[in-house]
């Protein structure tokens, strides 16, 4: 796997680089990977469970069963609280046994910033929130070095990767209609071409103690997962690489999570489960039929 060049080391600031050096370590040396990973398949994806089985429900898991083992797999979902993929990896942990090292790139606000931020990391994750994400248009020379490091890891069998499209937590009063997606995401499945699983979560709260214990207590929100069928969108684009494909695919993308939100609203509307939101307003992606026609044969794989 790559290393960061010095000019994008020297583009983290203070703690950073501390926090930096502890989850590179932890994430480059194959022994502790691997010792990270046995925590996460173990200790990790029971404590989520526990702590959320009562309030949890999945839908198309058969399509995380029966995944292509050969490449590496990437999992891009909405982003409404910290703790989405802690849930969604251990459904994944707890229902297949292909996974052999996750990565998921996260903004370095707190996690990187803090102690109690690579604390959290470390006990949450086994440092696996990696590598960081630098939101200062300064220091976007960074990412760099983060955008090849998932390529790489995205392209390799048994290789989990966790991804937002947003970039950022949804906070607007519609969760089920998706910000706007980066470029980022588009460029690493240009090139490393990897199984692309779309995915819809909605429920969790954003404190953990008060979603823990809502779990018990019988005071929470249904959450509910939702897993699309596989797309290989690299293999269906003709574009040249470069920004204009990246961004047709990073919103087809965002128009796939959006469908299966989609699918989660109709699904609690005829359920009479709480409704977190008004419906997704597709018509908020440019261009979706046109998407749909350059990824032709994708769009059945995840309708309604």
């Amino acid at each position: 796997m790559r290393v960061p060049t010095e000019e994008e080391l020297s583009q983290l600031r203070g703690f950073e680089k501390i926090a930096f050096r502890i989850a590179d370590k932890a994430n480059r040396d194959p022994t502790l990977k691997r010792y990270g990973h046995r925590f996460l398949d173990s200790i990790g994806k029971m404590w989520v469970y526990v702590s959320t089985n009562k309030l949890t429900r999945v839908d198309g898991l058969q399509h995380v069963r029966e995944i292509d083992r050969s490449r590496g797999v990437v999992f891009v979902c909405n982003h409404l609280t910290m703790f989405d993929f802690y849930v969604i990896s251990s459904v994944v942990l707890r229902s297949t046994d292909w996974v052999k090292q996750m990565f998921f790139p996260v903004r370095s606000a707190y996690f990187y910033e803090r102690p109690d931020g690579v604390l959290v990391n470390a006990i949450m994750s086994a440092m696996a929130m990696y590598p960081p994400v630098l939101r200062e248009k300064e220091r976007k020379a960074f990412n760099r070095y983060t955008v090849d490091f998932i390529t790489e890891a995205a392209a390799t069998p048994g290789s989990l990767i966790g991804y937002h499209p947003e970039g950022t937590r949804n906070k607007s009063a519609e969760p089920y209609t998706l910000l706007p997606a980066s470029t980022g995401i588009g460029e690493i499945i240009y090139h490393a071409r990897p199984v692309v699983i779309p995915t819809f979560i909605i429920g969790l709260q954003s404190d953990l103690a008060t979603q823990v214990r809502s779990n018990f207590d019988g005071t929470g929100q249904p959450v509910t997962v939702t897993f699309g069928a596989p797309i290989d969108l690299a293999d269906r684009c003709s574009m040249t690489a470069g920004p204009e494909a990246y961004r047709a695919m990073a919103e087809y993308l965002r128009l796939s999570i959006m469908r299966l939100g989609q699918r989660d609203y109709e699904m609690r509307v005829r359920e009479g489960l709480p409704l977190p939101g008004p419906a997704p307003r597709l018509d908020t992606t440019p261009n979706a039929a046109e998407l749909d026609r350059m990824f032709s044969g994708q769009a059945q794989s995840i309708s309604l």
